[in-house]
C-alpha cells in the first residue's frame, strides 16, 4: 500500500442500505477502493483525512435519469455543467436518456459520450440507447451493438411506439439478449396537445388537459407485451396512483418490472402550476394530490423501487414563455438527496430506506454493482450533513439549468463531500 493513494473518512455515520449497516464508524479507501472500515487496516496511513463527524457516508447516489444535454442540446448545458451538477449533488452513477440530437442510435455517438465522460471527478454514465432508430418507433436499432458500445438499457425517451407490432418484437428480441426495456408510459394520442393533468387546476387555467388513462392505457399495453415476450422492462417516471395498483397487480402475477418515480411527482401536484408556473410545465404532468400521496407511499412500502431527478435543464429562452409553449423539464441533480430526505422526514422512513432509493435500488436496476461500501468495493461515496439546509436558488446551482418549481425552498442536508474512484471529485468547503 506504500505507493496508494490513502484517504481516511474519520467520525461519520456510516448507511449501507445494501448490506444492511448503519453505525458510527471509520471508512478507508486506497487506489479507488474501500480497504477497510471501522479498524484502520494493517500499515494503513492516510494521505489525508475527511472529517465526517456530525455527518452520513453513504453510497454515492444512483441517478436513473439525467439529460446531460450533449451531443446537440450545448445551448441548454453542457457535459461539464451538469457533471459539476451530479458531484455537487452527491450523485456518482447515472443514466442518460437516448433524446440528444441525434438520439443515441449509433454504437459511435454512444461511444463519444461515454468516452467523453470518463474525465477525472466525473460521474460514471450510463446511456440508454435508443429503442428504434430515431426514436421514430418504425425500425429497430441493432441492439447488441449499442449494448457492446456501453448502453445499459433500451427506451424511447419521452416518445412512444404507436405500432405495438413493433414493440412486440423489440420486447421479443431484447428478451433473448436479456436487454432491459425502459418505457415511459405515455398514449400518444390521449396526450397530444395536452400541457397539463386533465383535472380542476387545467379547467380553471384553461389548459388542454392529459388525462391519467393516457398513463394507464399505454402501461396496460406494456405489461401485456412484456408477459407475452419476457422481456424485463423499467417503467420510468410512474404518475398516477392508477397506474402503480396495475404494476403492483402485474408483479404479483409474475411479470418482471421495475417503476421509479420523479422528486416532482413525489413532492408536487397540479395545484404547484399555480398561476401559470413554466417551471412546473413537465412531462409526465403533476397530478392530483391523491396521486401524489399514492406515490409517496409506493416509494415508502417498496412498490416503487427507486426516485430519479429527471434531470432536464432547459435554458432561459425555454421557460420565460407563456405555460403552454414552455419547455417540458426541471433541473434535478442537485435536488435528488435533498428531496428524498424532505419525504423521508415527511413520511417517517428510515434513513437506511430512504437511501435504498437513491443508492442500492436503482443501482440494481441499472445492472451495475450494488452501490455498497463493503471492502473490497469501489470508493463511489456521498459524505452529507442532514441537519444543515439550504434555499434553493439560481445562484446556488451548479447545473445550467435553473429551471426548477422548487426555488426558494429551503431543504434539508448539504453534500460536504463526492468521491469518485477514491477521490475527492467535490467539496464543499464548509
Amino acid at each position: 500500500m506504500t505507493n496508494m493513494l490513502k484517504l481516511h473518512i474519520k467520525g461519520g455515520r456510516l448507511i449501507d442500505p445494501a448490506n444492511g449497516v448503519d453505525q458510527l464508524t471509520d471508512i478507508f479507501i486506497a487506489d479507488g477502493l474501500i480497504v477497510g472500515a471501522g479498524d484502520t487496516p494493517l500499515n494503513f496511513v492516510a494521505n489525508s483525512v475527511l472529517d465526517a463527524t456530525g455527518c452520513i457516508v453513504c453510497p454515492g447516489l444512483v441517478d436513473l435519469c439525467a439529460r446531460l444535454r450533449e451531443p446537440g442540446f450545448e445551448y441548454k448545458a453542457t457535459l461539464q455543467s451538469e457533471m459539476a451538477a451530479a458531484v455537487a449533488g452527491g450523485v456518482t452513477r447515472l443514466s442518460c436518456p437516448p433524446d440528444t440530437d441525434p438520439p443515441l442510435d449509433e454504437p459511435g455517438l454512444v461511444q463519444m459520450l461515454t468516452h467523453r465522460a470518463r474525465l477525472p471527478g466525473f460521474a460514471h454514465v450510463h446511456p440508454v440507447g435508443a429503442l428504434t432508430v430515431q426514436l421514430a418507433g418504425e425500425r429497430l436499432v441493432e441492439m447488441v451493438q449499442l449494448f457492446d458500445a456501453g448502453c445499459v438499457a433500451f427506451g424511447q425517451a419521452n416518445r412512444s411506439i404507436v405500432d405495438t407490432q413493433v414493440l412486440l418484437r423489440a420486447m421479443h428480441y431484447a428478451a433473448t439478449f436479456g436487454f432491459p426495456i425502459w418505457l415511459q408510459a405515455q398514449d400518444s394520442f390521449l396526450s397530444r396537445n395536452g400541457v397539463a393533468h386533465d383535472g380542476e387546476v387545467a379547467a380553471r387555467l384553461g389548459l388542454a388537459g392529459i388525462p391519467v388513462a393516457a398513463e394507464t392505457i399505454a402501461l396496460a399495453t406494456i405489461l401485456h407485451l412484456a408477459q407475452e415476450s419476457g422481456a424485463r422492462v423499467h417503467i420510468r417516471r410512474i404518475s398516477s396512483a392508477a397506474a402503480l395498483e396495475m404494476l403492483i397487480a402485474a408483479r404479483a402475477s409474475g411479470i418482471n418490472a421495475t417503476c421509479d418515480v420523479s422528486i416532482n411527482h413525489l413532492h408536487l401536484t397540479d395545484a404547484d402550476i399555480g398561476y401559470f408556473n413554466p417551471h412546473a410545465r413537465l412531462d409526465p404532468p403533476l397530478r392530483s394530490q391523491r396521486d401524489r400521496d399514492a406515490l409517496r407511499a409506493g416509494l415508502a412500502s417498496g412498490a416503487i423501487d427507486a426516485l430519479c431527478s429527471d434531470h432536464t435543464p432547459v435554458d432561459e429562452d425555454g421557460k420565460q414563455v407563456p405555460f403552454e409553449e414552455a419547455e417540458v423539464g426541471a433541473t434535478g441533480l442537485e435536488l435528488l438527496l435533498p428531496l428524498c430526505l424532505k419525504w423521508a422526514q415527511e413520511m417517517n422512513v428510515p434513513l437506511l430506506a430512504a437511501l435504498a432509493r437513491v443508492t442500492s435500488n436503482p443501482a440494481r436496476i441499472l445492472g451495475q454493482h450494488a452501490a455498497s461500501l463493503a471492502v473490497g468495493q469501489v470508493a463511489d461515496i456521498c459524505v452529507f450533513d442532514p441537519k444543515a439546509t439550504a434555499i434553493v436558488s439560481r445562484e446556488n446551482l451548479k447545473s445550467q439549468g435553473h429551471n426548477t418549481p422548487f426555488l426558494g425552498l429551503e431543504l434539508p442536508g448539504r453534500v460536504r463531500y463526492t468521491l469518485i474512484d477514491g477521490a475527492l471529485a467535490y467539496d464543499a468547503g464548509l
